[in-house]
């Protein structure tokens, strides 16, 4: 376990490092523009009000935050994990099944929190060792690489557009140079300044539908969805049995980012703050998110990615994106600005957040100097990747084991049950 005072050297901002009010302010929408995409995309697909997404995923965050002690940097946001079985209740049953679904699966987060905390974290070393880690933080960066690019090809109507590919190339040149050429605090903010070239040059090429601002209403209330007073809840079983096993799913995907952050901030958070507590939060801010209207939510890949490029890992700086993230909420008009942000602008950006958390699984690679000419190593290696960036998918009904989730539950079973050695590669 690291020392209390332990200051991670290579961090511009440690965990524990309040920033100035002005850089506080950027430093913090920078997290929410990189989320927001994807946290209000979850709600459309499934038809649910992105207001309150935002809302529920702020909140969330900040749960999340107070639970794990303040000492992890992770925003939550929504997860794609729950989208299938969102849509089909919502369509069959309503909000309240979801909700009831929500609210089991943060039970469920609970029940294996506690029994982490009774058998200790010494499994995790026997099951997750680098020649795991490494491969599987790299599906995390390099899982999602089609979407980006598809996303800076294809125009709304999935057309190849050369518009979307310059605006894509532009904004991601213009990111690695802010990010190479900047110091002080622009150099802190090289995403959200890649973020606003990005939308000024999508504008001057007129693919941003600013239709979505004029419409928008300055304020307006999210469409809360609280029990008893919205809704009166009846017992859904079939919710809850659709929903409850995908809580094992995202719980992988929990683990897997907690395994890059360790590397990021050079911490072992399975330890302090303990498994067990960032099970804890991450299960209370589902269960908030069911009891006011909101998608079940997870911590997200692409802030990751920000702490990874700025070195900035401070939990004020995540606790003030999920204050602004709450107040969009209610602020109409500058959701529908953000939410404006066209596919090749994140796009742009995402080729630079995803390359570096697999950047950062390779070497974890590198640092335990794993030996690939050991036929071990090599298959556990080769497997993880390509089911991982391949998109391998496990579906049964509603239930969905994402690639990711998938590659690392082989690579940890081909780690236990394969020999160390092959028997061709006896002497």
């Amino acid at each position: 376990m690291k020392d209390k005072t332990f200051r991670n050297p290579e961090a511009v901002l440690d965990i524990q490092d309040k920033p100035a009010v002005l850089p506080w302010i950027g430093l913090s929408l920078q997290h929410l523009f990189t989320m927001f995409g994807a946290t209000v995309l979850v709600p459309k697909l499934v038809g649910l009000d992105p207001g309150i997404a935002l809302v529920s995923s702020g909140i969330g965050t900040i749960v999340y935050l107070m639970i794990t002690k303040g000492k992890i940097p992770a925003y939550l946001g929504s997860s794609f994990a729950f989208i299938a079985a969102m849509k089909m209740l919502l369509e069959t049953k309503g909000y309240g099944a979801i909700a009831q679904g929500a609210i089991t699966t943060g039970v469920v987060y609970f029940i294996v929190s506690m029994i982490v905390k009774r058998s200790g974290t010494d499994w995790l070393n026997k099951i997750l060792p680098p020649i795991v880690v490494g491969p599987v933080v790299m599906v995390i960066g390099l899982g999602l690489a089609s979407n980006a690019a598809n996303s800076a090809m294809f125009n709304e109507a999935g057309k190849y557009d050369f518009k979307y590919v310059v605006v894509a190339l532009l904004t991601l040149a213009l990111t690695i140079f802010f990010n190479m050429w900047f110091k002080g605090f622009l150099g802190l903010i090289p995403i959200l300044l890649g973020i606003i070239s990005g939308y000024v040059l999508a504008l001057a090429f007129g693919i941003v539908d600013v239709s979505i601002i004029q419409q928008a209403p300055w304020v307006g209330l999210p469409n809360f969805e609280i029990p008893f007073v919205q809704y009166t809840p009846t017992l859904e079983i079939g919710a809850i049995i659709t929903m409850a096993p995908i809580a094992f799913v995202t719980m992988t995907e929990h683990i897997g980012h907690l395994m890059v952050l360790n590397k990021l901030t050079k911490r072992n958070f399975f330890e302090d703050p303990g498994l067990h507590k960032t099970l804890a939060g991450d299960g209370a801010a589902q269960i908030v998110a069911g009891l006011i209207g909101g998608p079940p939510v997870t911590s997200y890949g692409e802030n990751i990615g920000v702490l990874a490029i700025t070195r900035v890992h401070s939990v004020f700086v995540i606790g003030g994106a999920a204050v602004f993230a709450i107040a969009l909420g209610f602020v109409g008009k500058v959701s529908a600005v953000i939410l404006s942000i066209p596919g090749p602008v994140i796009s742009g950006i995402s080729f630079v957040l995803f390359g570096v958390i697999a950047a950062s699984g390779l070497k974890i690679l590198i640092e335990n100097q794993i030996d690939f000419d050991r036929k071990k190593n090599l298959l556990i290696a080769s497997v993880i990747l390509v089911t991982g960036i391949g998109g391998l998918v496990v579906e049964a009904g509603a239930f969905t084991l994402s690639a990711m989730a998938l590659a690392t539950v082989l690579g940890i079973v081909l780690n236990l049950i394969l020999p160390n050695t092959a028997r061709n590669e006896e002497k």
